[in-house]
């Protein structure tokens, strides 16, 4: 008996139990949409971080005091002054893998316009950061060279700050808003950014030269951080590690001490996070593969039920000339079916799924190609194996004993 003609039997007796076979076929929809879903929930934050982090700058070097032990107790590197304004100006002079540095101070306080007030902190930067940190700015301009060798008391401001400062909509640039009692020209106002993947405004800020956040705010000599922007994101590795020769010598460390700074990269930071998304897509992905497990046994169950109900019908098949293997086949078809329609189906719900997260709970989404290939060679394969064994059941059955089976 030919592939065709048992296709037909096997469809004419999924037909007769249409309830049955849906039933059937509901852990697979399940499974594979759960799946889809999933992964595409998960990979949609993964590319929604990555874009975050390259739009902050994909090549960013960050570089902190490191903490050191004093007396057994392990120090707070914010309490540490490893790095000065020296160090800044030898690593600008001197590296040649990156294209711009910053150093970075900051201090918190309570910003005041007239009547209007708003708690945020003023960064001390260099000229450097606004391209280090991909910032625009949309109104005014950017404080100069001269303004940070003369502590000059200007700002640059973010929208939240305007906003929150001057919500009469009035052009910021030229006024004066005050920071814990010191007065700040604004010279220009930010492109608006919005928030990041972590939820953090990035519209709340407020640039300021670090010379004047240095000595007019917080009166200290060293620095917080520095900022740089390797070459490109390949030269990143030569650049941390150009940096680092640099500090260690700057700071007189021998071959055996250990480093009295930290360099971070966004790279570090988005193979961090990649890996923990990827985690987690994996563990999202093999929670709802068990659905799929579920579906299989489902068609073993069903497929025994229809091997036991057809006993006759399979004894009456075989006495005219059928072999096992055409019951074989006819059983195998049948659960392929229910496996390939329930795959299908839920290949469907999965899409239909991932744009109901996507545009009502407003989340990331991408849908990967190969978890709509992968979810569904994997349902193929389930209705194949679960529905081998009740199929060589039935193959296997004496012709005789089938006929006289109640």
């Amino acid at each position: 008996m030919n592939i065709g003609n048992l296709s037909k039997i096997a469809l004419k007796a999924l037909l007769n139990n249409k309830m049955r076979a849906f039933l059937t076929m509901l852990g697979i929809i399940i499974g594979v949409a759960s799946v889809i879903t999933m992964i595409a929930i998960g990979q949609g934050s993964k590319m929604s971080i990555r874009a975050q982090i390259s739009e902050m700058g994909s090549n960013i070097i960050m570089i902190h005091p490191g903490g050191e032990r004093r007396a057994g107790v392990r120090m707070d590197p914010s309490e540490m002054q490893t790095l000065k304004i020296e160090n800044y100006e030898t690593l600008r002079n001197e590296c040649v893998f990156i294209s711009g540095i910053s150093p970075l101070v900051n201090s918190s306080g309570q910003l005041v316009s007239g009547n209007n007030n708003y708690p945020s902190s003023v960064s001390g930067v260099g000229l450097d950061y606004l391209n280090i940190r991909q910032l625009k700015i949309s109104d005014g301009e950017m404080f100069s060279a001269s303004d940070i060798q003369t502590s000059a008391k200007v700002c640059v401001i973010g929208k939240t700050i305007a906003d929150n400062l001057f919500p009469d909509g009035g052009d910021p640039v030229g006024k004066t808003i005050r920071f814990n009692q010191v007065p700040f020209r604004v010279v220009g106002v930010l492109e608006s950014k919005g928030y990041n993947s972590m939820g953090m405004d990035q519209d709340d800020i407020v640039l300021a030269p670090y010379t004047t956040v240095m000595k007019r705010l917080l009166a200290v000599t060293y620095l917080e951080s520095i900022f740089a922007s390797a070459l490109s994101e390949e030269m990143t590795d030569l650049a941390t590690e150009e940096i680092s020769s640099i500090l260690r010598r700057e700071h007189k460390l021998k071959d055996t001490d250990a480093n009295d700074f930290e360099i971070r990269s966004q790279q570090e930071l988005s193979q961090m996070l990649n890996t923990t998304t990827d985690l987690m897509t994996t563990l999202l992905a093999c929670i709802a593969g068990i659905s799929l497990i579920v579906g299989g046994i489902g068609i073993m169950n069903i497929m025994y039920v229809s091997v036991t109900e057809r006993t006759k019908e399979i004894g009456l098949r075989m006495s005219v000339g059928a072999k096992g293997s055409d019951i074989l086949a006819q059983f195998l078809i049948e659960a392929v079916i229910i496996s390939i329609t329930g795959g299908i189906i839920g290949v469907l719900t999965g899409f239909g799924a991932s744009l109901g997260v996507k545009f009502i709970a407003r989340w990331p989404v991408f849908i990967q190609p190969w978890s709509v290939i992968l979810s569904f060679a994997v349902c193929t394969v389930t209705g194949i194996f679960f529905g081998w064994y009740p199929a060589k059941k039935a193959a296997d059955l004496d012709p005789i004993d089938a006929l006289r089976y109640e």
